[in-house]
């Protein structure tokens, strides 16, 4: 005799159903059951394994409702065969598949320091290479004003200029605003130097330091929290914890935008 099963359970207490994710590298996605949080960086049969922002990585079962992304539930499930990108860069822009780095303009894009540029590099290089634009750093803005003549912006030929600590009433600040022109547009951010325009929580400390005026600030930041003094191999582990757009505070990342779409806006 052929036997039936028959499902009692009421309606109203069956779970309902949740979206299947494809565990794509890059998605960001919570397991519920232990807390952690990260980014996928590799799916394999039947599990995956998640980096955070501390660069942890922890492997989980692929399981029915078992991760959370934005606050809800979802299934992740193996990608589609082929190569599988991101569908945001570092920045948050949407990617652009197979897209080829476009032709330089003569517009540029100006920052401070290396330190300045590679951490420029790190979250909008993506969306610069698509745009065609190309970022130098400048050894400090002292100079700025021969600068600034030299290249000779025009409505072709767009010159944004990145400045660290630039408030009113500074020498950054006056420099800014003898060159800003309708051609040349000059922005910065707060902070004394571009370190502390990384998150604290991105690089494992509650907060940065305050230096005492007169000491170099990046070597009074390592010795207020125990770094080495070597400040060049201390910037390559800060840069190494920055994943994306969300480890950076958002007064620096409004003004990169700000350049942006001033070098790239025609006139």
């Amino acid at each position: 005799m052929r036997q039936y099963s028959v499902d009692l359970t009421p309606p109203w207490k069956k779970p309902k159903p949740v979206p299947e994710v494809p565990a794509d590298p890059g998605l960001v996605v919570e397991e519920p059951g232990s807390g952690f949080c990260g980014a996928v960086i590799r799916c394999e049969a039947g599990t995956v394994t998640l980096e955070d922002r501390h660069g942890k990585h922890r492997v989980f079962p692929l399981q029915p409702r078992g991760f959370l992304l934005e606050g809800r539930a979802v299934t992740l499930v193996r990608p589609s065969s082929g190569p599988v990108r991101p569908a945001r860069t570092a920045s948050g822009s949407v990617a652009v598949p197979d897209a080829r780095a476009r032709v330089a303009r003569a517009g540029r894009i100006y920052v401070e320091g290396r330190h300045d540029a590679e951490l420029v590099e790190k979250v909008w290089g993506d969306d610069l290479r698509v745009e065609g634009v190309v970022v130098e750093y400048l050894g400090g803005v002292d100079d700025l004003p021969a600068i600034v003549a030299e290249f000779a912006p025009g409505p072709d030929a767009r010159l944004g200029v990145l400045v660290d600590h630039l408030v009113p009433g500074t020498k950054e600040w006056r420099i800014a605003q003898s060159v800003n022109s309708e051609h040349a547009l000059v922005v910065g951010h707060p902070y004394i130097d571009v370190w502390e325009a990384v998150k604290p929580a991105a690089v494992g400390i509650p907060a940065w330091p305050a230096v005492p005026r007169g000491q170099d600030w990046k070597t009074g930041v390592c010795r207020a929290l125990g770094w080495p003094e070597n400040t060049g191999a201390v910037w390559q582990a800060i840069l190494a914890r920055v994943r994306s757009y969300k480890d950076l505070e958002p007064e620096l990342l409004g003004r990169v935008e700000e350049l942006i779409d001033f070098v790239t806006t025609p006139t």
